[in-house]
């Protein structure tokens, strides 16, 4: 799968967008950013990204919430979602796939995996629906 592909990145902390963005624009990809759920909604009532990175920790609604709204929601539901989390105590990965979540990836951020761990999940996920 070549990088050209659009990804989500739902994150309210600047840090964490700003390191996700440097290394997934330098390897190509184009990458949408939202700050919120309500941001996130409105982009995908837009565009249809071919993935999401979701953070957990979020205000007002977080990232579980707000991954169980997208998977209810028509036209969306086929959107793979990658927790991109902090939250890495026992049972934290299941929580996230529980919610609908398609994998999980934990913070900090591996700067030199971080763009084969999505180029994994583009092409494992590529195709389902």
């Amino acid at each position: 799968m070549s990088n050209n592909a659009t990804i989500l990145y739902v994150e309210d902390n600047i840090d964490n967008r700003t390191l996700v963005r440097r290394i997934l624009m330098s390897e190509g990809y184009d990458l949408l950013e939202a700050t919120d759920a309500a941001q996130a909604m409105e982009i995908l009532n837009e565009t249809k990204p071919n993935l999401i990175l979701m953070d957990i920790n979020m205000p007002d609604m977080d990232g579980y919430s707000l991954t169980s709204k997208i998977k209810k929601t028509p036209g969306l539901e086929y959107i793979p979602i990658i927790a991109l989390t902090a939250n890495v105590m026992r049972g934290d990965r299941e929580r996230s796939l529980e919610a609908g979540c398609d994998g999980y990836i934990q913070k900090p951020i591996d700067i030199d995996l971080l763009s084969s761990q999505i180029e994994h999940f583009l092409r494992s996920l590529d195709g389902r629906h």
